[in-house]
């Protein structure tokens, strides 16, 4: 036992927690949409009780990929069209193509309503909420989901069950407390959220693309390659600057408006 205590055990666990906290946040993006289909005053019931559940599936996901991580890797299935496309999928490849096919699904089914016109959002409000056990369920496979690289990504850092486990704790500690917190200021700050379903749409492309390299899959000859995490930053930096510099061009462009006005209804006084 006191071997755990350790500075290498220590380093190893400040590390896994700040993994946790970097690859969550696509993770408590879509945990913060996804909750809005809840009624409203079960929503931040749904994101603590989801991000709960998930997390004691997420260590469960743990106890079993450290004990069965050469069966994750082995072959299911593949398909060969000669100088068309191939490909050769594993437990891995078909849990990631699978859950970013849903994400990018997600959001770009939420753009479309978002510039649908107003009469049909207010006719489809109803129809869009979902029942609090569905909104719960989605959020703790999807939780599952995002979990699955960074429990391998834990496990490359190190083989103490417990250190990977006690992160996985202290993330979704840090996840429930930021949950509501990201909830709030997507719904005081609508337009934010167009962003947040952008920045969902490339997790979507980023986890296909995953999977499409651990699948070994060519289309026409060409191999498909991840999107790499500094690349994904990148871009979630430039459209994060774009939104900031569109929404003050914006409210310079209504400010100088609301003086024209002004000025025009002096003169006409």
């Amino acid at each position: 036992m006191t071997d755990l205590f350790t500075l290498e055990n220590a380093t190893a666990l400040f590390m896994l927690v700040v993994l946790q906290a970097v690859l969550g946040f696509d993770n408590l993006l879509y945990i913060s949409l996804e909750s809005k289909r809840a009624p409203e005053e079960k929503q931040s019931y749904v994101r603590k009780l989801g991000i709960g559940i998930a997390v004691i599936l997420r260590i469960g996901l743990l106890f079993g990929l450290v004990n069965l991580i050469e069966y994750v890797n082995i072959e299911l299935f593949g398909f060969d069209f000669k100088n068309v496309a191939q490909g050769h999928f594993n437990l891995h490849s078909i849990i990631v193509l699978v859950g970013g096919v849903f994400i990018l699904y997600t959001a770009v089914k939420e753009i479309f309503h978002m510039m649908a016109p107003m009469e049909n959002n207010l006719g489809n409000s109803d129809k869009d909420k979902k029942s609090v056990g569905s909104v719960i369920a989605w959020i703790v496979l999807m939780n599952l989901v995002f979990s699955f690289d960074s429990i391998l990504s834990a496990m490359a850092l190190t083989d103490v069950f417990v250190v990977m486990a006690t992160a996985i704790i202290i993330g979704g500690i840090l996840m429930i407390w930021l949950a509501d917190k990201v909830a709030d200021f997507l719904q005081k700050n609508r337009l934010y959220e167009v962003l947040g379903l952008f920045i969902l749409f490339i997790v979507g492309i980023m986890l296909i693309s995953e999977g499409g390299e651990l699948a070994h899959i060519q289309l026409l000859g060409n191999p498909i390659e991840k999107m790499s995490k500094t690349t994904f930053y990148f871009v979630i930096g430039v459209l994060i600057l774009i939104d900031i510099v569109q929404s003050r061009y914006q409210n310079k462009l209504i400010a100088q408006q609301e003086k024209l006005r002004t000025l025009f209804n002096e003169k006409n006084k």
